[in-house]
């Protein structure tokens, strides 16, 4: 199971404002089924890892089709193989830790 942020910026739309875009990237994301956590600074996706980019693609995309001349994506994946991990263990697992503190 892969968790991966991404921020995708539109450039040269010429608005500072970007939810217009951001909604269109994540009505993208909506169709692919992913669960996902839509952030103040970008959103997390959790699934596969073929599934996970595809639609980070698809996402990558939107902002193209809106009009946007140029799109600054960044993505940090967590690609955990040895067990399940999902979002909310991740935060759990901090936590715990900081109740024992």
């Amino acid at each position: 199971m892969a968790i991966a942020e991404v921020s995708i910026v539109p450039l040269g739309t010429g608005s500072v404002s970007v939810s217009e875009y951001v909604a269109g990237a994540i009505a993208e994301l909506q169709k692919s089924g992913l669960s996902f956590q839509l952030t103040p600074m970008g959103t997390i996706i959790e699934g596969s890892l073929e599934d996970v980019l595809a639609v980070i693609r698809k996402m990558h995309e939107t902002p193209f089709n809106q009009g946007a001349r140029r799109v600054y994506t960044t993505i940090k994946i967590d690609d955990r193989r040895d067990r399940k991990v999902q979002m909310g263990d991740k935060v759990q697992s901090v936590q715990k830790k900081l109740k024992k503190s």
